[in-house]
């Protein structure tokens, strides 16, 4: 009977692109025991080619041990995994090459993939930053200094820990493996108990993190024209699709959107298109993140609204479950839909990094909700045009704000 072997492995980039490095281990899928490690310090990369290169690393350890061994790989990227899973597309050039040479090291059907929780990942997760820390001093990752293997040991008495260096987005491998032989007794025993579990603290993991895009410019926004979902639905002017552009190319070098999700209007899908095109992903259209409806204020300025309609302006800055003339949406009514909208999408993108190609309302009432403020600081919040911002939402349902209205990636 064939050899099973299970390969956990992990990578990181400090910046994104930025230092890199990869870990991986080898463990005996009958005894628990650890076989072999690697790891290897890339220099600057990014997250996802690091993943690749320790998928990579891995699998080739594998092979060395035993050619026709079954192999069972588990990591936390939910991009490789799906990628080498043939369930997603692999459209980046850089994926592409690091793919296709995973898959020929050993028999398509004698490997198999599976996703786990940045927690279940922590030996691999130590390699990579040994590496990564290694590659600082201006050295070589050396199993002798490993101690990846007593984080495994000393996980099953005490809480496992909340912080990580940056892991996320060549070929020819050339990274230092080590073999360990049979593991003592203990270790084995901690690597089963250490998962987490009711006797163990919490360890909340990777986070549901929305990147919230802003689309571009249309000929109405300079002129600061009310442009809701019940308008003349704009296409993105010279300037906006420009805008989109730079955006698309801030977002490749940060390099950890996973899933791109854009409003159904012209002016978001024009944007995210271009971000698409650029990252090598595709577009799902999110119907509950598009803007509200203004109503009869569609197209209108703010002065032509208070000419035309000053009493409901009135009523509408005073109350946030008002509605703009002719029926529009109220705010209140935003904040519910995006609130169930939020709550459908980190279910459904737990621990991933998800891009939102949305509008001005939307994206001020996620950050409104994840911050706890009334509806009334949605009037106190300036959101340019293709600007970046981001939240995070944990397992213990908290949210942390980590960047509003970030313009940086269109200065000349």
């Amino acid at each position: 009977m064939a050899r099973e072997f299970i390969v956990e492995a992990d990578g990181g980039s400090r910046g994104n692109p930025g230092p890199a490095g990869y870990g991986a281990v080898v463990i005996d899928a009958a005894t628990g025991e650890t076989l072999t490690e690697a790891a290897e310090y890339l220099g600057v990369v990014t997250n996802n080619v690091a993943e690749y290169r320790g998928l990579l690393a891995g699998l080739r350890a594998a092979h060395d041990l035993d050619p026709a061994a079954v192999v069972h790989v588990r990591m936390d990227s939910k991009l490789v995994i799906e990628q080498m899973s043939g369930r997603w597309k692999i459209k980046h050039p850089d994926m592409k090459p690091l793919a296709a040479a995973a898959a020929r090291v050993l028999p398509p059907d004698r490997v198999t993939y599976e996703w786990i929780p940045r927690a279940q990942n922590k030996h691999a997760d130590r390699l990579a930053n040994e590496a990564m820390d290694a590659g600082k001093r201006g050295e070589q990752w050396s199993a002798a200094g490993s101690t990846a293997e007593l984080d495994v040991r000393s996980a099953a008495t005490a809480a496992p820990r909340k912080g990580r260096g940056e892991l996320r987005d060549q070929p020819p491998l050339t990274g230092t493996v080590a073999t360990t032989g049979t593991a003592p007794a203990d270790t084995r025993a901690a690597r089963t108990v250490a998962s987490p579990g009711w006797s163990s603290a919490p360890d909340l993991g990777a986070p549901a993190t929305f990147v919230l895009l802003r689309h571009g410019e249309t000929p109405l926004t300079p002129q600061k024209r009310f442009s809701g979902s019940g308008g003349t639905d704009p296409e993105l002017s010279p300037v906006g699709l420009e805008q989109a552009r730079r955006a698309a190319d801030a977002l490749a070098r940060r390099g950890t959107i996973e899933t791109i999700l854009a409003s159904p209007l012209t002016r978001t899908r024009q944007t995210a298109a271009a971000v698409a095109e650029r990252l090598g992903l595709d577009v799902t259209i999110e119907e509950g993140i598009r803007e509200t409806d203004f109503g009869a204020w569609e197209g209108l300025t703010f002065g032509e609204v208070r000419e035309r309609h000053p009493e409901d302006l009135t009523t509408w800055l005073a109350d946030p479950s008002a509605r703009p003339t002719g029926d529009g949406e109220s705010f209140a009514e935003t904040a519910a839909r995006i609130a169930a909208t939020r709550d459908r999408l980190i279910a459904a993108y737990a621990g991933r990094t998800v891009l939102l190609v949305t509008h001005v309302t939307p994206i001020k009432t996620f950050v409104q909700l994840a911050l706890g403020a009334p509806l009334q600081s949605l009037f106190r919040m300036e959101l340019s045009a293709a600007s970046l911002s981001a939240v995070a939402y944990y397992a213990d349902g908290n949210a942390s704000v980590r960047l509003f209205n970030d313009t940086s990636h269109l200065r000349p």
